[in-house]
């Protein structure tokens, strides 16, 4: 086994030894409290391993496979639960109910292969991990019956860049590869990927084009499949690599088979993926907005400008409120311009332009040229962008004080925006209203498009010892009726899971299902990759 110099929590966002500070979470104790009307709010302390009990391991490696696995508790306990709200609450409780059976830690697409051909003669459920960073139960061994036991295949020995092709601007890299690793090898190129997730410093590669997640640019390459160039997989019937390729239009795309597949078909063991030049000129603003409606239309009419901000995230009045970026008296729209080519005053003072037409409040000196990103850490964006950066542990907070906390992502047409907006936060209140009394929901676009957004709510209420999940339950199902019962997806970049399966097998054509499990009988015809995600493996 190779040794690690910092070890991520079992429990919680991040590292050993991170997270919010006594002070700053007693701050936030005394803030949530006086908003939503509380008394007071006492936080939790969150688990030991020594509070931890985990069921005995059902089955062992095999000597082939000892060598680079291990069942030592920690292991087992880090690979149990994902992030979301659901895994924090049980994790907070000590409830560690579906552990791995043993995680195995390859360094080579050998090992892999010899994971996966023992998992299959064995009928053990094999569970690929990059960071662990899930929110939608993607990552639980939750397999059901009909398995002899469970693995997680963590990938995290296997986070190289292989190759960089300086010409043509790309990278062979292999899927563990965390965010902060992968940008590190490329920097010395004078390159970046540039896709950069909420989850970031704990998430992979391989993680990002198995969820087909969100990353940085809120216009234009906002997904991760705007950069797979190829791709390498490792299924349990053998190799699969596509054709390293700038375009093609040769039939159906086997990348897209695998980008978003959540690892019910394989292992994403590597790809070739788009890079660009570092940025080295940057402009940012945060506009004001009384009525939330000219801020929406302002980041429409942006957004179909041709423009592509790398940034155009519109905060409502209480998502400005609740991420510190404002008092609450305006919506914020927060847009940013990169560039590793030119300067960008233009452009600014026509996203500019663009916002004063809509009665945005454009501060003055609006649009100047930076050679840092020293714009997007001061005022309101800056602010924003340190409560995004550290969302993760804020988080955990709400959760040791006791609190009910979800957020739900989608994405929708301009022109049915209007009654959808209104009908989401309809159904969402009234759950939040029915279930805790009340509670706070606010609004930001996570990403915009021309044909339209992708908002994205926070939903924070008060939660009652030892009932929050029933209340969680109740509000996420009542958000998620609303997605989908109004025309919007039920999920835009937070994949699908096992949590969002109810409204997924809703959204996707029934025939589209047979389609794709006819695809994982065909790649893995002992069904032991990730069951029950996507959809119902047939063994």
């Amino acid at each position: 086994m190779k040794a690690r110099v910092r070890r991520r929590k079992f429990w919680g966002w991040g590292y050993e030894g991170e997270g919010l500070t006594a002070e700053e979470l007693e701050q936030l104790a005394r803030s949530l409290a006086e908003r939503l009307g509380l008394s007071e709010l006492k936080a939790a302390q969150p688990p030991t391993l020594e509070e931890i009990r985990l069921r005995a391991p059902r089955v062992t490696p095999p000597r082939t496979l000892a060598g680079f696995c291990s069942a030592e508790p920690w292991e087992r306990a880090e690979h149990t639960l994902g992030k979301s709200f659901r895994d924090l609450v049980r994790g907070l409780r000590r409830e560690y109910e579906n552990p791995p059976d043993f995680v195995a830690f390859p360094d080579s697409e050998e090992q892999v292969g010899m994971v996966l051909d023992w998992a299959a003669g064995s009928g053990v459920a094999a569970i690929p991990y990059g960071g662990g960073s899930s929110v939608a139960g993607g990552i639980e061994p939750d397999v059901g019956e009909g398995y002899a036991g469970a693995i997680s295949v963590d990938m995290r020995h296997m986070g190289r860049v292989l190759e960089v092709d300086s010409a043509s601007r790309a990278a062979l890299i292999e899927a563990g590869a965390l965010g902060p690793q992968l940008e590190d090898q490329l920097r010395p190129h004078g390159l970046t990927l540039r896709h950069f997730p909420q989850s970031f410093e704990v998430s992979s590669l391989g993680g990002w084009i198995a969820t087909r997640s969100g990353g940085h640019y809120a216009t234009l390459y906002t997904h991760i499949d705007e950069f797979v160039e190829g791709m390498r997989v490792l299924t349990p019937r053998g190799a699969l690599e596509t054709r390293r390729l700038p375009g093609d239009g040769a039939g159906v795309s086997a990348d897209r088979l695998f980008i978003g597949s959540e690892g019910i078909l394989g292992v994403i063991t590597r790809a070739w993926m788009r890079l660009q030049e570092r940025p080295r000129f940057r402009s940012s603003a945060s506009i004001g907005f009384e009525s939330f409606d000219d801020a929406w239309q302002a980041a429409r009419e942006i957004a179909q400008s041709g423009l592509y901000p790398a940034n155009c995230r519109l905060l409502d009045h209480a998502e400005a409120v609740f991420s510190g970026s404002g008092d609450g008296s305006r919506a914020i729209l927060i847009v940013t311009f990169e560039s590793a080519d030119h300067e960008l005053d233009a452009w600014m003072a026509r996203a500019g332009a663009i916002c004063r037409e809509h009665h945005g409040e454009v501060p003055e000196g609006t649009g100047g040229t930076r050679s840092d990103d020293s714009a997007a850490r001061e005022g309101a964006a800056g602010l924003w962008r340190s409560a995004f950066i550290r969302g993760g542990h804020f988080h955990d907070a709400f959760v040791r004080l006791g609190l009910v906390q979800e957020t739900f992502e989608t994405a929708i047409t301009w022109d049915r925006f209007p009654e959808f907006h209104a009908g989401v936060l309809e159904a969402t209140r009234g759950a939040l209203a029915e279930q805790c009394g009340g509670g706070l929901v606010s609004c930001r676009f996570a990403y915009v498009y021309p044909d339209g957004p992708a908002p994205y709510y926070t939903v924070v209420a008060p939660g009652r010892p030892g009932s929050e999940l029933e209340q969680w339950a109740a509000i996420k199902d009542a958000a998620s009726e609303a997605l989908i019962r109004l025309g919007g997806t039920i999920t835009h970049h937070h994949s699908v899971g096992r949590y969002h399966r109810p409204w997924y097998d809703r959204q996707r054509p029934d025939l589209f299902a047979q389609a794709l499990q006819a695809a994982k009988r065909e790649l893995d015809p002992a069904a032991i990759m990730n069951p029950g995600v996507l959809i119902d493996p047939r063994r």
